[in-house]
């Protein structure tokens, strides 16, 4: 389980979980989901207008189905009987979602122990992930060294292992109320990009 930025690199990562466990019962037990519920430990910025707009928002993790939507944490509408505007949220969603997919393809290319099992303990399998999350960071901080890194598309996929979903459970009023503001904001003439119309038909 990893929250990554939008320049690819690793703010958080939760190592160590059961392959089994649903994508959104190993976030529910880990640290990040603690801070999220309780006071701003996380000093997540107040909540600010989006560009040209007046509708106010609060910064948010973007994430799949797999999590339980709340006010700091925006996942796709459900995939059946879409109205227009929710196929453009989702498919701005998923845009920003993919910086994700593409930090850990970008670390699997590099580091080629995750092309397959690694032979190793439990306990020192999670020493070597966390290391290698550290050196990917580290790489990522000179822009020098970062040209070198990256790929020349850092739209680079990997082929990682996925993790059962669970039944996400029922978001709450507020948490409906920010994506609704977000897509609000992706379909008006402030927030759209050119090209969305042409992907959502």
């Amino acid at each position: 389980m990893a929250l990554v930025d939008a320049n690819y690199r690793f703010l958080f990562v939760d190592i160590g979980s059961y392959g089994r466990i649903s994508d959104g019962g190993v976030f529910n037990s880990c640290d990040l989901s603690v801070a999220l519920d309780g006071p701003n430990v996380l000093n997540i910025p107040a909540d600010t207008t989006l560009p040209q707009s007046n509708i106010a928002s609060p910064y948010v993790i973007v994430a799949d189905d797999a999590f339980a939507m709340r006010r700091n944490l925006m996942k796709p509408f459900p995939m059946r009987n879409l109205q227009y505007d929710q196929r453009i949220f989702n498919y701005r969603l998923s845009r920003a979602r993919r910086v994700v997919e593409n930090a850990f393809g970008i670390m699997c290319s590099k580091f080629r122990l995750f092309s397959k099992a690694i032979p190793l303990t439990p306990e020192k399998v999670q020493t070597v992930v966390m290391a290698t999350c550290c050196l990917h960071n580290f790489l990522l901080r000179n822009p020098t060294i970062t040209s070198q890194y990256l790929p020349e598309s850092a739209d680079t996929v990997c082929e990682l292992e996925t993790v059962a979903k669970q039944a996400s459970r029922r978001a709450n009023n507020e948490a409906i109320a920010v994506r609704n503001n977000f897509m609000r904001y992706f379909n008006s003439p402030a927030g759209a990009v050119s090209w969305q119309k042409n992907v959502v038909q």
